[in-house]
């Protein structure tokens, strides 16, 4: 059983929330983050990197204990105030081509380590590590992880209805997004949908496998401070069908000694290849493949689909690593290997094509997304995805809502 709980959450004022919010940082082009921070002194942008200008001079601790003061100076200066009582929240995201809606709620770290929140990627240690040093130098996390749970009907009807309640901000992005906050503070509320996710019972980790670790490892370690709120992680729970699952596509540097007609020989071996010289192609379906080689794409489909019966060894992802990038091309490590680097599928393949034209691949590969329904049973057999297997929306705004440590 799934335990969901309100929480005291810091967030902007409302006549503030849309000049406090901000993208991941990492998404700002140099010339727009500086704008930002040069002209938006509410930006959460200020407390993410308060030495932006020199944080390659200055070791992580000292970089983290900087965020927590810029933090506790937007606190003291009414730029973020915190809730009187534990609330959940209603938070929708109106993109261009999709809405996204879910529930931010603290999600039990007793689950996570019972299983009861299931996980299908695996982590970094390192990467584990420094999250974790980030939470506890700077005393806030304001990146929950995305969750999500099978449908449920009861929920989504309960979603449809709250929706058309009076908002606690309602408000737009320079990239044409709509946020729209609704605040669940009645306890009747709260306790019909805890009790719904105790029904609905196991949650799984989207995006935020990292995220969710690093609070487990911080409350081995911080534990004896006997903080409540260290026993859980700030969450954002989205109904599956609610989530768009992209892939990531592939780039590979060499043919591995290969000449072309020597690769396209051995890739014969298991799939069924047509030339497409004159269009952009992409998969339509699962066990469909776009390759882009020597200025050329083709498709590939898989031969021999039927013999493969589990759910990883059926994974687009995987079948292409044990047909092409170990077998062929002589990938062993995915995850550190310098000859391939990846690229998600919110960006055009035309991208792709550019950057391999531009000679520093030899040959790009395309896939058809993941379904929700895979991860989930991965999840349930507790098995791992290849890494940058999937890239997941909704994405969560910094500085919108903020759960202290």
């Amino acid at each position: 059983m799934a335990k969901i709980s309100p929480f005291r959450a810091v967030r902007p004022p409302a006549d503030k929330v849309s000049l406090v919010t901000t993208r991941s940082y990492d998404e700002y082009a140099p010339a727009e983050l500086a704008s930002q921070l040069d002209f938006n002194p509410f930006s959460f942008l200020h407390v993410l990197n308060p030495a932006y200008a020199n944080q390659q001079k200055i070791g992580f601790e000292k970089r983290f204990r900087s965020v927590a003061q810029k933090y506790r100076d937007f606190r003291e200066e009414g730029v973020l105030v915190q809730e009187e009582l534990p609330v959940l929240y209603l938070y929708e995201i109106q993109a261009k081509t999709r809405t996204f809606t879910g529930i931010i709620a603290a999600t039990s770290l007793d689950d996570y380590r019972k299983g009861v929140i299931k996980r299908h990627e695996d982590t970094l240690p390192y990467r584990v590590e420094l999250f974790k040093d980030y939470l506890h130098y700077s005393g806030f996390n304001t990146e929950p992880v995305l969750m999500t749970y099978p449908r449920n009907e009861e929920v989504a009807q309960w979603i449809t209805e709250k929706k058309k309640e009076t908002p606690l901000y309602a408000f737009s992005t320079t990239r044409r997004e709509k946020h729209t906050l609704w605040r669940i503070s009645a306890s009747t509320e709260i306790k019909w949908l805890q009790y719904k996710f105790e029904e609905i019972g196991d949650l799984y980790i989207a995006d935020g496998h990292h995220r969710s670790a690093s609070a487990d490892l911080l409350y081995e370690e911080d534990k004896a401070t006997g903080h409540d709120a260290l026993r859980s992680f700030m969450s954002f729970l989205v109904s599956g069908d609610d989530l768009h699952i992209y892939e990531y596509n592939r780039m590979v540097r060499d043919l591995n000694g290969h000449s072309k007609e020597e690769f396209l020989s051995l890739l014969a071996q298991d799939f069924w290849i047509k030339e497409h010289p004159k269009e952009l192609w992409k998969p339509e379906r699962k066990f469909e493949y776009g390759m882009y080689l020597d200025g050329t794409f083709y498709s590939l489909h898989l031969k021999d689909s039927h013999s493969l019966t589990g759910v990883l060894e059926r994974l687009d992802a995987q079948v292409l690593y044990e047909k092409v990038l170990h077998p062929i091309l002589g990938i062993d490590d995915l995850r550190n290997d310098e000859r391939i680097e990846y690229i998600p599928g919110t960006q055009s393949v035309i991208t792709l094509k550019e950057i391999i034209d531009e000679g520093g691949f030899d040959i790009g590969f395309t896939l058809f997304p993941a379904t929700i329904d895979e991860i989930m049973e991965l999840a349930d057999e507790h098995l791992i995805m290849p890494p940058k297997s999937t890239y997941i929306e909704p994405k969560f705004r910094s500085g919108l809502v903020v759960y202290e440590l």
